[in-house]
């Protein structure tokens, strides 16, 4: 006969801080998890019905920004913590981003290679359910859309630190593409190697914006190494894989794809550093409640005193607050220009409407680039 052993008592689980039972809290935790998923199931099967009843073609048909817009804000607004509202607006723009795509992905075109800032935007904005596009310039980016071969575009127009994309602005003169979208990116510049000391590095390769993003700290901390341009972030981040003695300045994305260590975290010589993304497709869409409109405006009137204001009072005569104005040569007379200009609220809001009204029998030039969601969190 043989005997069985006896098993050794089992262990009560410990109690958690303040004398909870941690095992009846991950039991409730599990339980948690199964609704979840029964909720984001559920979630799913109602974007289907959205695209049956829309009698959808493609996945761009029935995404709309400005409904985007406010379920997010919504969701921060309702967020009564432990989690951050940037942190729960992001994990809901993952959700949707993976109900959208159910059938097919949206093909957003970007400025590439794999591994930059604006590869990270893409998927800021649309999360990360989507095709992403890597396109070698942002003419290329314009092109995509404008053909249909990309759903929408992301490219980047200002940085806080170095200013206007000067190349963005000028397609818009001829482009037909409207503008959907912003992004707002703050840019995490980063030293990337395969060194482990700054002693050995013999170059440093970036983007020229990058390069004078983090101009200070190069001086201070690498005073005489070479500092040599390239098209891209992640370009840079190539040669510091495959070359000795180069590191190159990028951001988490292209530490990631290229295999790089991180000499130096943070060296851009602003914490606040951003970079803002456009987002542009073949559409305008309608108010989110919280938007933003951008103009493209012309006098004809350039060496009259006062003619700029006098184009622009229609805006101070309905009470419209204009946040950017830029000047670009208007490229179809010499010492002609135009303005880009940025205002609060949607072109169908009343006040906006008047405003736009009074500015398109002032103006020589004018169009409604777009009218859009002020920037998530």
């Amino acid at each position: 006969m043989v005997r069985k052993r006896k098993r050794p008592p089992r262990k009560a689980a410990p109690a958690a801080p303040g004398g909870t039972d941690l095992a009846a809290i991950r039991d409730r935790i599990d339980a948690l998890d199964a609704r979840l998923g029964e909720l984001i199931s559920e979630r799913a099967r109602m974007a289907q019905q959205v695209a049956v009843a829309k009698g959808r073609h493609g996945p761009a048909d029935f995404y709309r920004p400005e409904r985007e817009a406010q379920v997010l804000r919504g969701v921060a607004s309702r967020n009564k913590g432990p989690l951050s509202n940037e942190e729960m607006v992001r994990l809901f723009r993952e959700i949707m981003s993976a109900c959208l795509a159910q059938e097919e992905p949206l093909k957003i075109g970007y400025l590439g290679p794999e591994g930059t800032f604006s590869q990270s935007a893409v998927h800021r904005h649309f999360g990360h359910s989507v095709r992403a596009l890597p396109l070698a310039t942002i003419d290329e980016v314009f092109h995509e859309v404008e053909s249909g071969a990309a759903d929408f575009g992301v490219v980047p127009v200002e940085n806080s630190t170095e200013g206007t994309v000067n190349h963005t602005l000028d397609l818009f003169l001829t482009s037909p593409l409207k503008i959907c979208g912003e992004v707002e990116l703050r840019i995490r510049q980063h030293l990337l190697g395969t060194m482990r000391s700054l002693e050995q590095v013999a170059r440093v390769c970036a983007h020229p914006q990058s390069l004078a993003q983090c101009r200070g700290w190069l001086h201070e901390y690498l005073p005489g190494v070479p500092a040599v341009e390239a098209t891209s972030n992640a370009e840079g981040a190539r040669r510091a894989r495959d070359e000795a003695g180069t590191a190159a300045i990028a951001g988490d994305a292209a530490a990631e794809v290229y295999g790089l260590g991180k000499l130096v975290t943070d060296i851009e010589d602003r914490p606040d550093n951003t970079t803002r993304f456009l987002v542009v497709g073949r559409k305008l869409f309608p108010p989110s409640g919280d938007d933003k409109t951008s103009l493209l405006l012309s006098s004809g009137k350039g060496e009259d005193a006062g003619a700029l204001h006098r184009l622009l009072a229609p805006l101070a005569r309905h009470r419209v607050n204009m946040t950017r104005i830029e000047s670009r040569p208007s490229r179809r007379r010499k010492w002609h220009y135009v303005f880009f200009v940025d205002v609060d609220g949607h072109a169908e809001d009343p006040p906006v409407a008047r405003a736009l009204a009074g500015l398109r029998r002032q103006a020589e030039l004018f169009r409604v680039l777009g009218s859009y969601p002020r920037a998530l969190l």
